[in-house]
């Protein structure tokens, strides 16, 4: 949540639903399996200091499980070896646009 008042900008973050999120990345076969989370996440939240005289702003933020990265697909694909370090697997993330 992030809230305006006349000297500045404050913002707070609240968890609704964390889980942990697992991995299930195959870096060798460049594969994931999307069997350790649900295809739906409900939650329900109350802002407890709400006020109708405080301007706000509300956005969702998630988590996807991790998968491949580009890398792990070329390095499958090509059979090649990629440099030491270099990433394998990302974990996307998204923002709401705010309410």
């Amino acid at each position: 949540m992030t809230w305006l008042c006349p000297m500045a900008t404050r913002s707070t973050w609240t968890d609704v639903a964390r889980r942990p999120v697992g991995n299930t990345v195959d870096i060798p076969n460049a594969t994931w399996s999307n069997s350790i989370s649900s295809p739906y996440l409900v939650g329900y939240w109350k802002d407890p200091a709400f006020s109708v005289k405080e301007s706000a702003l509300y956005y969702v933020r998630v988590i996807e499980i991790p998968t491949p990265r580009w890398t792990a697909c070329d390095t499958k694909f090509f059979n090649v070896k990629m440099p030491e370090g270099t990433k394998t697997q990302l974990q996307e993330r998204a923002f709401t646009s705010q309410i």
